[in-house]
């Protein structure tokens, strides 16, 4: 049985209506999977696979009539990895105003291709879904919250690719390297014609290194020898290819608060270990609260995803060192978290934000209260 996704309901619930439905998502996390267990049950419907070239070939002609010939008598039409059909955009457009007895949903590796690509023909004519690794209160559902606990320290270790989750610790470090490889930003090479992945790999490192740090754009560029714009560039495309993300810190401009800094964080744990080749149990590490910050952070990013969709994510410090690991800002209230691998005496949200920002809920994540991170 596959893992239950989330955004299962949603996709379903916008599957009646006419607007066409885009999935969006990092590869192997699910795309295609979750493609078949919301068609399985539907009557007409279709799954057609944009790498092969006879349907490229069909979809690129723009020819309507081929083009039925393709859906056959189907209703609903999956285009699995639509980012391979060129001008994806405008035959969208095209299938949509010209064909609409056809209810269409497009998946692709690779957000800003996909994105570039249907942006502009398609305002007003989709809806956008992001798939990400796995929840968990995805895997709490297949599994049970018990075997969440007692599996915590593997969960941050691999992370928690669905593919992954359930291998022995040796294949789970074979297929994360497999992962890790030039496998999971190929999109990002073809898109960019980089023809040596070197600096992407190194660039890569050096952010999973600072983990829970600040980063510097102008460090990492005198680290690797390049320019700053070629760093701020990658890290863009890393982005929009969902292997990282980043926190920008919150700030009213108070006069000792950090402004214009920002934090990067990877999706999914294992694959930031990979990069470092560092697979070692929790208690022997020296990185054990960085990783425990960056699990429960994406965590946050995850749920966020079905929950709310538009909350705003930020970390914040003062220059004296008071600091939030994270502040979630929605619907005009802020939340606020501290994440903390072993609570040591009495730990508290900074008095200097409470009195300030007045926020709705305050809480100190450790392993002990993890379901509170579900909240």
């Amino acid at each position: 049985m596959m893992y239950p996704r989330d955004i299962t309901s949603p996709i379903n619930y916008w599957i009646e209506k006419n607007e066409i439905v885009i999935l969006y998502g990092a590869r192997q996390v699910g795309k295609t999977t979750l493609l078949r267990e919301i068609l399985k049950d539907k009557r007409n419907a279709i799954i057609l696979n944009c790498e092969l070239p006879t349907v490229a070939d069909i979809l690129e002609s723009k020819d309507l009539s081929q083009i039925k010939s393709l859906f056959e008598d189907n209703i609903i039409i999956a285009l699995d990895e639509a980012q391979k059909i060129t001008n994806i955009g405008s035959i969208l457009k095209l299938i949509y105003d010209e064909l609409p007895q056809y209810k269409i949903i497009a998946t692709g590796s690779s957000s800003f291709e996909l994105a570039n690509k249907i942006s502009e023909p398609l305002t007003g004519r989709n809806i956008k879904f992001r798939l990400y690794p796995l929840s968990l209160n995805e895997i709490k559902q297949k599994r049970n919250w018990l075997w969440v606990k007692e599996n915590l320290n593997n969960l941050i270790i691999y992370g928690t690719y669905p593919g992954i989750v359930d291998l022995s610790g040796s294949d789970m470090k074979i297929k994360l390297y497999e992962l890790a490889s030039d496998y999971l930003f190929k999109d990002v090479l073809v898109h960019e014609n980089i023809k040596n992945p070197t600096l992407i790999r190194k660039l890569l490192k050096a952010l999973a290194l600072q983990t829970g740090s600040q980063v510097s754009f102008n460090e990492l560029s005198g680290f690797l020898g390049v320019s700053r714009a070629t760093i701020e560039k990658y890290t863009d495309l890393l982005e929009k290819n969902f292997v990282i993300f980043n926190l920008p810190s919150y700030s009213s401009n108070l006069r000792n608060e950090i402004k214009k800094s920002r934090k990067f964080f990877f999706y999914d744990t294992g694959i930031r270990n990979a990069l470092i080749g560092d697979f070692k149990p929790l208690e022997n590490r020296v990185d054990a609260g960085a990783l425990w910050e960056n699990f429960c952070i994406s965590q946050r990013i995850i749920l966020n995803n079905v929950a709310k969709p538009y909350a705003n994510t930020y970390f914040w410090r003062t220059y004296d060192g008071a600091e939030i690991d994270l502040v979630e800002e929605y619907n005009g209230s802020l939340d606020v978290f501290e994440f903390k691998m072993k609570r040591k005496g009495k730990t508290r949200i900074p008095d200097s934000f409470v009195t300030k920002y007045n926020p709705e809920k305050t809480r100190i994540i450790s392993p002990s209260n993890l379901f509170e991170l579900l909240d």
